[in-house]
């Protein structure tokens, strides 16, 4: 176990929540974004579908890196994995199409989701996690929804846009959840 957990207990929470309110924020901005200029496959537009796993795998490293000993570090690795075999699948998929694009999405979706089940059930205990458990099964059956458009005529990018906000306000509602609870402690 880490000094610092052990003689700040709070300090990962802390480091959770500034995570979680930074996550929000990005999130946010990303959907306008691609609101704004997802309409057809561009430079544009593949940037940000880049950059939207590129930005979950930094998150997962600063959480693993700020989270006590006694916090799940499997799921995060897989996390870390699966976030940067979206990446490269989203490059991928880029070249062939919108359709392409949402099955990686989904897919991505529907395993991030189960991984972010994980870690939320595991860390149930340290509170403001709910929002977190329930972020995690619509993110599985967003995935679901994703896969299914790829095969429509209404396939489009902008789509995930809502995706992204709505994770964000989980994000917010959990970190909003932690800063009760560490100011609590003080």
């Amino acid at each position: 176990m880490s000094t610092s957990y052990v003689t700040k207990p709070d300090a990962g929470l802390k480091a959770l929540r500034t995570l979680y309110f930074v996550r929000f924020g990005f999130a946010v901005v990303w959907a306008v974004l691609m609101m704004g200029i997802g309409k057809t496959i561009n430079p544009g537009t593949v940037v940000l579908l880049l950059a939207y796993p590129l930005f979950d795998v930094a998150a997962a490293v600063v959480d693993f890196r700020t989270s006590g000993a006694a916090r799940p570090k499997t799921p995060l690795y897989a996390n870390m994995a699966l976030s940067l075999l979206t990446a490269v699948g989203l490059g991928i998929a880029s070249a062939s199409g919108i359709p392409a694009v949402l099955r990686v999405w989904g897919a991505w979706a529907i395993t991030a989701g189960v991984v972010q089940l994980i870690v939320a059930i595991l860390r149930y205990r340290l509170g403001g996690q709910w929002a977190m458990i329930l972020s995690g099964g619509i993110s599985v059956l967003a995935g679901g929804s994703f896969v299914v458009m790829a095969g429509g005529p209404k396939a489009s990018l902008t789509s995930v846009a809502g995706y992204a906000i709505l994770g964000g306000v989980f994000f917010l509602i959990s970190a909003v959840r932690l800063h009760r609870l560490t100011s609590k402690a003080n």
